[in-house]
């Protein structure tokens, strides 16, 4: 004969704390995870940034630029067209590409403008890219855009 089993304080005790444990452990995980791949803050103090904001979109949407970017043979291209479709030469170029979850593959070209775009010798894996530009126009109007590139 076989004795019966029977579920006690102490089993249920043990289960409960299994489970949270789990759980716990898993939340730790992914939180660890979030903030070591986090890039960074955007901007130093939001509240201004904000109240700035309407003032440079109206500024940066009064110069009718699009912007175009494209990968091919080992050359990034970043066109900047106006209003009128032509091409746009701008007074500074900046910008940074990389990956949209992490800052460990941020490259800067070296942009030079060849009269119809601006170009830049990079090689590049496949995947989801972003170029965060910042351009300053003739007159002096700042233009920030994210450009998206997909490479495949």
């Amino acid at each position: 004969m076989m004795a019966e089993r029977r579920i006690t304080g102490r089993h249920v005790l043990i289960g409960f704390c299994a489970a949270f444990g789990v759980i716990i452990a898993v939340n730790l995980a992914l939180a660890y995870s979030a903030v070591k791949t986090f890039p960074g803050l955007e901007v130093a103090n939001s509240y201004v940034a904000s109240q700035e904001f309407d003032d440079r979109r109206a500024a940066q949407e009064a110069l009718g630029w699009s912007v175009e970017a494209t990968h091919h043979a080992g050359v990034l291209t970043l066109a900047i067209t106006g209003a009128d479709g032509a091409p746009v030469r701008v007074a500074s170029l900046d910008a940074v590409l990389g990956r949209a979850t992490s800052v460990r593959d941020d490259v800067t070209p070296d942009f030079s403008f060849d009269g119809a775009a601006y170009t830049a010798p990079l090689d590049l894996g496949a995947g989801n890219w972003n170029i965060r530009m910042q351009a300053t126009a003739l007159d002096g109007t700042e233009f920030r855009q994210r450009v998206v590139l997909i490479k495949r």
